[in-house]
Parts: structure tokens; C-alpha cells; sequence
């Protein structure tokens, strides 16, 4: 009862600013009569007259700023004083607020005398260019806003026919209006009483609660039934090896009573206790009537000696730059040399058992960190190491756990700007993960495509690699509904020197060509005219690809199985073969000095560990997905993987 008298005041002020808000005058004057007769004392609610001046000096502001072209002071207004629910959930909202980004980016083009100041225009236009990589980009599949993606790679948009409508006369005024309405609604919406801001804020509240805990529900169902799976596979394994056990021990004890052992059941054994990819292969090539085959027949190809793990990532976090270089090219050459099959698998397990580039660390310094070393040798070293682990498809899923290595690795593409070696590693691990589709979503949501399209567009700056790669990590993300998108197409369309990697480019084209709009600007573009230039230059698989994608420039309607939804996340599309390119160890930076040690050399002399001899089961791959080179790319697949024709 306490508790209810020291807020009862507050209450019925909240009840009385109700009623007023509702415009019940009866009820509120009884209401008021009454409380006057029990001797209820009425808390006094902000005026509304304070809330409403405040709010026409907050809407003369932004109109004031909207006229003068000042998009800093404008946006910082929006977002202080226009809710976050209403920028983000309301539709109206965020076409307005898209609208509003092109008038502050055009609006040097509209209104300067003479030629606009270059400086500034840039700045204009690389602010609206960061919208639509950020916030604009859930407007990219709207019909209406396609168009304008294009905007900040066009030269002259004042020319352009697409732009036409941005600079009549009428577009400012009827945007100015819609703006001066918006917020009238706004600003009225806002003085709504605190009783009903309550009531709609709990509401709210408690719905997100839900639909959070339904979430984590579905993925604690999804990890148990995958931890399900593992231990009945394990307890399977288990049972069997138990049962194989049994039997060799009562075979040992039949041998000392003198009865023998014959091959056939000698090779059920072995059938039974080797893995389902070993038993074909030693099953039919192993000769069990002479002794010691088996073991032979396993040492053809020797595992390496395992290493010890923790002193190595000790040294890696704080040794010198010189002992990093040494280490982290030794763990590549390990890799890279190794033979393919168990040998390479076991390698790489090893390092993936044991977290050698700290995927799983939380800690601050980590061996990933290296990738930021202010050694140019370790930065590089680190990204080829990286590019390695890329390379194979159990590598990929390793490195894929953590989205921090995705960041990383975008960070230094970006940044990176002494070596070149560095970039092209970092670019073909980035070209790698683009197979996995979780990390496709992610690189397209970062606006990687930008910076493809950035990058491409001066391809006399690029090495052979950067060029090739680019362009096929391009393709695949166009390859997702999500990645679509006219610079794309304008790219494609211009970039002479790109079209030389025409099977990325044809299969980039046909994704993109496959929505409706994107097929109706590229008509008025004339790209049927350009394609029919090079099928009079190409040879006969490149003229079958470059029909295809004409048949689909002038189709009417979407064809089954060219885009990949966006809404499915799982995994398994991923083509499964295993691409190690002899550039990853091309241009080596350092030599290893008299009595300095290096390579294999280095980790067995002072890194060996305890010995192991574990492999790994490889996942099935797509074996029966192949490509017809008569049509374009429709599958992700990497530069590498393409030239060894393998499925895509």
C-alpha cells in the first residue's frame, strides 16, 4: 500500500493526461471533481505548449538545413530527434530518407554557379556512396531505387537519361513538401501521452523477448541434434572397435595354442577396423598371406612428426620479427609440400586441433594479429599462411568460425598498400571463402562489391592474380540475389581489360541479367551491341556463353536455378576440392643466413612434440555437379579449381 501512495500522484496525472489526450471532457471532469473530493493530489505532466514549440524550433531546423544543402547538420538532426523504430521499420521513412541522401548528393550540381568545387562534390558523393553500403543497402532490390545505386560511378549525371527526373525543377519542391508533412506527423505522433508510450514500449519489449528466445530454442535444437549424430557415430566406432578387439584377442589366443589363422578372416578384420575411405584400397591391394602388408601399405606415404604447438605460438606472439617470418613460412612449406590425401589431412588437423592461428583465442595478442604486424615480411607471410589454410576445404570451415579473420582479412585488403604479395594473398583467401555461402551474406553485407567495382574499374593497377581473382570473387558474389547490382553491370559493360577472364565475367553477366530490371537498364545500355562485338573476336566456347547470356538479356522472366536464395544458409554447396597453387610460395622475402635454421629443418629441431598419427575422414564432395563449358558459370568456384576443371 506504501509503494502505491508514493506514486499515486504521478498515476493519476497519467490518467488525467490520458483522458485530455483521448478528448473524454466529461469523464475528465468528473475524474478531476473526484479526485478534488478525496483530496487526491494531481501531478502536473509536462505542457504541452513547451513540447510543441520545441518541436517546430527541431522541424525549422532540418528544413533550414535540407535548403541549404548542409547534409551533416541535416542527418544528425534526423537521427537525434526521428525515432530509431520509425527510420528503420517504417517504409515511408526510408524512402523519404533515401530521397534525402540524393538531394544532399546532387545538390552542389544543382545549385552552384559555374562548376561545383571538386573537393566538396567528392565528399558529397562519397557520403551518399557510404549510405548505400551501409543503411541503403536493404533498398538495393526496391525497382524504384535501383537506378540511383549507379549514381556515384556515373561521370556526368546531369546527362544521364536514368537522372533526368533528379534535376527538373519540380523534384526539390515536391521532396521539400513531403519532407515538411513527414515531420508534422512526426511531431504530432511524439506528444502522445506517457500512459499509451508505456503500453506500446512493454508491448514491444515483450515480443522481441520472444521471438530472441525462440531463436536461441531452434539453434539449441539444431546443436543437439547435431551433438546427437556425433555420439551415436562415436558410440558406433566404439562398439565396433570393442567387437575387433574381442576378436584379436581370441585369435592371439588360439596362435599360442597352435591353430591358425587364415588370410580371409585376417582381411574381415581389417575391413572391419580400417575407415569406410580406407577399406576399398586395402581391402583389394593388400597381399594379408605375407606378413607385415598392412603396415607397409600404410608407410608408403610417412606422416610427419607432430610439433609442439603451444611453444610454437608462443614465439609466433612474441618472438622476433625474423623468427615469426622463419615460422610462419616453415607452417606454410609444411602444408603446401605435403602429399595430398592422409598425409595433408593429418597436417592440417593437427594445426586445426590445436588452434594455430588462434581462431577460437579471446586473448588480445594472438597469432591472427600478425596479420596487422608492422613487419612487412610478417603481414605477408601471415596472409600466405592464411591463403593456404584457405585453399582446402576443411581450412575454410576452420578459419570461417570466427568472423573476426573475415574482418581482418577485409580490413587489410583495404588497407594495404606496400606490398602487393600481402594483397594477393589476402584477396585469394577472401576468393576461397566466398565458396561458403555464410560468408558470401557476410562479404556482401559489407559492401565488398563496392570495392570490387572501385578496384576494377583502373585494372592497370592490378597484378595478373589481383585482376583474375577479383573478378571471379565478383562473379561469385554476384552469384547471390543480395550481390546484384547496376554499378556491376556498368563495370561489366565498360572494363575492356576484365573481359580477357570471360568465364567469370559471362557468369557474373548472366546472374545479373536474371532481374528484371537490372536486364531493362542494360537494354537501354545497348549491351546487346557490345556482346555481338566479341562473338565476331571470341572462339566457339566463348560465343555459345556470350548466346546464352543474350537469350537471357532478352528474356522476360527469370529462369529456374540462376540466382541462389538468400534464404537458405546451409553449407553444403560448397565445391569440395582442394586447390594448392604453386603462387603461394613464389617470391620468398627471406634466405636463412649461415647456421640459421629454416623450413621442416626448424620444426623438428626445435618444435617436436609428442608423436601422432591421426587423419581425418574427408567430407564427400559434389563429385557429380559438373560444368558444360558451353554455358556461363552458375556455381561459385575459385580461379584455381576452374583451370584444373574441376566440378563446379
Amino acid at each position: 500500500m506504501g509503494d502505491i501512495l508514493a506514486h499515486e500522484s504521478e498515476l493519476l496525472g497519467l490518467v488525467r493526461e490520458y483522458l485530455d489526450f483521448a478528448e473524454f471532457e466529461d469523464t475528465l471532469k468528473t475524474f478531476s471533481k473526484e479526485c478534488k473530493i478525496k483530496g487526491k493530489p494531481l501531478c502536473k505532466t509536462v505542457g504541452g505548449s513547451f513540447r510543441d514549440s520545441k518541436s517546430l524550433t527541431i522541424q525549422k531546423d532540418l528544413v533550414a538545413a535540407f535548403d541549404d544543402g548542409d547534409q551533416k547538420v541535416f542527418f544528425s538532426l534526423w537521427e537525434e530527434h526521428i525515432p530509431s523504430s520509425v527510420r528503420d521499420g517504417d517504409s515511408f521513412a526510408q524512402k523519404l530518407e533515401f530521397y534525402l541522401h540524393i538531394h544532399f548528393a546532387i545538390y552542389l550540381l544543382k545549385h552552384s554557379v559555374g562548376r561545383p568545387d571538386k573537393e566538396e562534390l567528392d565528399e558529397k558523393i562519397s557520403y551518399f556512396k557510404t549510405y548505400l553500403e551501409t543503411k541503403g543497402a536493404a533498398l538495393s532490390q526496391t525497382t524504384e531505387f535501383l537506378p540511383f545505386y549507379a549514381l556515384p560511378f556515373v561521370p556526368n549525371p546531369m546527362v544521364h537519361p536514368s537522372f533526368k527526373e533528379l534535376f527538373q525543377d519540380s523534384w526539390t519542391p515536391e521532396l521539400k513538401l513531403k519532407l515538411e508533412k513527414f515531420l508534422a506527423l512526426i511531431f504530432k505522433a511524439s506528444n502522445t501521452p506517457k500512459l499509451l508510450t508505456i503500453y506500446k514500449e512493454n508491448g514491444q519489449s515483450n515480443k522481441e523477448m520472444l521471438q530472441q528466445l525462440h531463436q536461441q530454442l531452434v539453434e539449441a535444437e539444431r546443436r543437439s541434434m547435431t551433438y546427437l549424430k556425433r555420439y551415436n557415430k562415436i558410440q558406433a566406432d566404439y562398439h565396433n572397435l570393442i567387437g575387433v578387439t574381442a576378436e584379436l584377442v581370441d585369435s592371439l589366443e588360439a596362435t599360442v595354442s597352435g591353430k591358425m589363422i587364415t588370410p580371409e578372416y585376417l582381411q574381415s578384420v581389417c575391413v572391419r577396423l580400417f575407415s569406410n575411405q580406407m577399406r576399398q584400397s586395402l581391402a583389394h591391394s593388400v597381399d594379408f598371406t605375407r606378413p607385415g602388408t598392412v603396415s607397409r601399405k600404410l608407410k608408403d606415404v610417412p606422416l610427419l612428426p607432430s610439433l609442439d604447438y603451444e611453444k610454437l605460438k608462443k614465439d609466433l606472439i612474441l618472438g622476433s620479427d625474423r623468427l615469426k617470418a622463419f615460422l610462419l613460412q616453415a607452417l606454410r612449406w609444411r602444408l603446401t609440400t605435403s602429399h595430398p590425401g592422409e598425409q595433408r589431412e593429418t597436417i592440417l588437423q593437427a594445426y586445426i586441433s590445436n588452434d594455430l592461428l588462434d581462431c577460437h583465442s579471446h586473448n588480445q595478442r594472438s597469432v591472427l594479429q600478425l596479420l596487422h604486424s608492422k613487419s612487412d615480411v610478417v603481414r605477408q607471410y601471415m596472409a600466405r599462411l592464411i591463403n593456404a589454410f584457405a585453399s582446402l576445404a576443411e581450412g575454410r570451415l576452420y578459419l570461417a568460425q570466427n568472423t573476426k579473420v573475415l574482418w581482418m582479412l577485409e580490413g587489410r585488403l583495404k588497407e594495404e598498400d606496400k606490398d602487393i604479395i600481402t594483397r594477393e594473398n589476402v584477396l585469394g583467401a577472401l576468393q576461397k571463402f566466398s565458396l561458403r555461402r555464410p560468408l558470401q551474406t557476410a562479404m556482401i553485407q559489407d559492401g565488398l562489391i563496392f570495392w570490387l567495382v572501385d578496384a576494377l574499374k583502373d585494372p592497370d593497377c592490378l597484378s595478373d592474380y589481383m585482376l583474375e581473382y577479383s573478378v571471379a570473387l565478383l562473379m561469385n558474389l554476384c552469384l547471390r540475389s543480395t550481390g546484384l547490382s547496376p554499378p556491376t553491370l556498368i563495370l561489366l559493360q565498360e572494363g575492356e581489360e576484365i573481359l580477357t577472364f570471360e568465364p567469370y565475367v559471362n557468369g557474373a553477366l548472366y546472374s545479373i541479367l536474371s532481374v528484371p530490371s537490372i536486364r531493362e537498364e542494360a537494354r537501354a545500355m545497348g549491351m546487346e551491341d557490345i556482346l555481338r562485338c566479341f562473338i565476331k573476336e571470341g572462339n566457339a566456347e566463348m560465343i555459345r556463353q556470350i548466346e546464352f547470356i543474350i537469350k537471357q538479356l532478352n528474356s522476360e522472366e527469370l529462369p529456374d536455378g540462376v540466382l541462389e536464395s538468400d534464404d537458405d544458409e546451409d553449407e553444403d554447396d560448397e565445391e569440395d576440392h582442394d586447390i594448392m597453387e604453386a603462387d603461394l610460395d613464389k617470391d620468398e622475402l627471406i634466405q636463412p643466413q649461415l647456421g640459421e635454421l629454416s623450413g621442416e629443418k626448424l620444426l623438428t629441431t626445435e618444435y617436436l612434440g609428442i608423436m601422432t598419427n591421426t587423419g581425418k575422414t574427408r567430407r564427400k564432395g559434389l563429385a557429380n555437379v559438373q560444368w558444360s563449358g558451353d554455358e556461363p558459370l552458375q556455381r561459385p568456384v575459385t580461379p584455381g579449381g576452374h583451370r584444373n576443371g574441376y566440378p563446379v
